[in-house]
């Protein structure tokens, strides 16, 4: 079978265009460029800049649509580059310079801007957008000074208002969005700043200054490991970043002086845990969470070691820092009980109760009205100095010592005044002796009861004279108590009728 010849095709190259073909090709694609910038399809126009660039890459305006292009996609440091090439190309191409500074003024570089419009004033001194656009550029760096001195002085909310105003002219400004943020951070603002931490993240996972401020929105809530995790990551991006650097040591030796001193209180040294929860204090006032529990732990070994009011101050301290802080209610009103402030405990136990309505937080507050209570009516305990849990023996030995003590024919030499006072507290005695020594009367005292309710005590009925007798009955006379100023308290003796 004979052989059959087939044609193949001969592959050839391109025309090489020339020089004016290319002009008008590269024209054609910019046409269509701004057909469709116009149509406000900026993706697919930067795609036509992009081949009329190719095809002429010398051609200034060019790079200035699609800077333009750039620039309505918000990738201003792009649209940054294209804009600074189309003026090396065209120094008098003014809307290159005015593209330049509008990129420079959203990326947070006032003074480059500036020059920027200064330039396109010296090429139309009369053109409108560049001069409204240099007076935003002073304002920018008016509102950058302004944050910088407030930030010097600590008013961090002046710092966010500032920064708030700056990114209105410089929405593309890391710089001023980290500011903000660690500000936001330090006011305690933790959910805001992570926000803006995590959007600058999103877009480069490399940014050491978002890394730092989303390790200290961590460590402010008292999440030191993960805290730590990023602070170093910072680190390992940016050797040099100070505050990073800083915040990391702080956290480490924070978390270290912190569980120091609670292994110290589980082993009951309350005097060392004390001090190491102080030197835990010192290392970083900045941190509220973490320095409200400490000042709640301190409060807790003071506690222990009886230093009562100083464990009220650290409570309040810890609630000035964190008014949500549970714990410092509770520790602050079992100190206020034991100093016997019972309204101040009161008050404490109703805002826990209210937060949070537990059975065990309830019987508190019941606890403490009803010590309250008590605390208003006389002490039966401390008019006859003796201690709540007295024997009836003690009750009667200390009844014996007031009464003679202050009988008032011991002080029948005393002036009025002396006379009437000791005849009141001769009084509270036997009224005091009256209920501790009757154990119906003392069970409904300690508990809270009102003795009139009982027919207790009935203030008509009731008379001190007629219990001191009936104490020392059995004497058909009475006493004579030597009332000469050298004689010793208490001196009497028995006149028999």
């Amino acid at each position: 079978m004979a052989a059959v010849d087939i044609d193949v095709p001969v592959e050839t190259e391109p025309p090489i265009l020339n020089q004016e073909d290319l002009q008008r090709q590269a024209e054609c694609f910019k046409e269509q460029g701004n057909a469709l910038y116009s149509k406000k399809s900026y993706s697919e126009a930067f795609n036509y800049y992009t081949k009329a660039i190719d095809t002429c890459p010398k051609n200034a305006s060019y790079y200035g649509n699609r800077a333009a292009t750039l620039m309505m996609l918000c990738r201003f440091r792009e649209a940054l580059e294209d804009s600074q090439q189309a003026v090396r190309l065209d120094n008098c191409f003014m809307k290159g310079h005015l593209r330049e500074g509008k990129c420079h003024l959203s990326l947070g570089n006032a003074m480059a801007a500036t020059r920027c419009f200064q330039k396109v004033l010296e090429l139309e001194p009369s053109n409108k957008e560049a001069q409204q656009e240099n007076k935003n550029a002073a304002t920018l760096l008016e509102f950058e000074r302004m944050a910088d001195f407030g930030f010097e002085k600590r008013d961090f909310r002046k710092v966010v208002y500032c920064m708030d105003r700056a990114l209105a002219l410089a929405s593309a400004c890391h710089r001023f969005k980290i500011l903000k943020a660690e500000c936001l951070a330090l006011l305690g603002r933790y959910p805001e700043a992570q926000s803006v931490a995590s959007d600058i993240l999103r877009l480069d996972s490399t940014n050491a200054d978002a890394l730092y401020v989303r390790g200290l929105c961590l460590y402010y809530e008292d999440c030191i490991d993960k805290a730590v995790q990023f602070f170093v990551q910072a680190l390992r991006m940016a050797p040099d970043h100070e505050k990073a650097r800083l915040a990391c040591k702080n956290a480490k030796a924070l978390k270290a002086k912190k569980e120091e001193g609670n292994q110290a209180f589980k082993n009951h040294k309350y005097e060392v845990a004390y001090q190491l929860y102080t030197e835990a204090l010192a290392i970083d006032p900045n941190n509220i969470k973490t320095n409200a529990k400490l000042y709640c732990n301190r409060a807790t070994a003071g506690a222990k070691l009886k230093k009562l009011n100083q464990a009220i101050e650290d409570c309040t301290c810890a609630i000035k820092l964190d008014d949500t802080y549970i714990k410092a209610y509770l520790r602050r009103a079992q100190c206020y009980m034991d100093t016997e402030l019972y309204e101040e405990a009161v008050r404490d136990y109703e805002k826990v109760y209210q937060t949070e309505k537990t059975t065990d937080h309830k019987h508190l507050l019941k606890t403490a009205q009803l010590q309250l209570k008590k605390s208003k009516r006389k002490d039966y305990y401390k008019v006859l100095g003796v201690g709540k849990n007295a024997t009836e023996d003690e009750i009667k030995k200390a009844y014996r010592k007031r009464a003679l003590m202050h009988h008032p024919d011991r002080h029948s030499s005393a002036t009025p005044e002396v006379q009437k006072e000791e005849e009141k507290k001769f009084k509270e005695v036997g009224e005091a002796f009256t209920v501790l020594s009757d154990p119906k009367k003392k069970v409904r005292y300690d508990s809270g009861q009102d003795l009139e309710d009982d027919g207790g005590l009935n203030g008509g009925d009731f008379d001190a004279n007629n219990i001191f007798r009936a104490f020392f009955g059995g004497h058909g006379g009475g006493f004579s108590f030597d009332s000469s100023p050298e004689a010793a308290p208490g001196n009497f003796f028995f006149q028999f009728g």
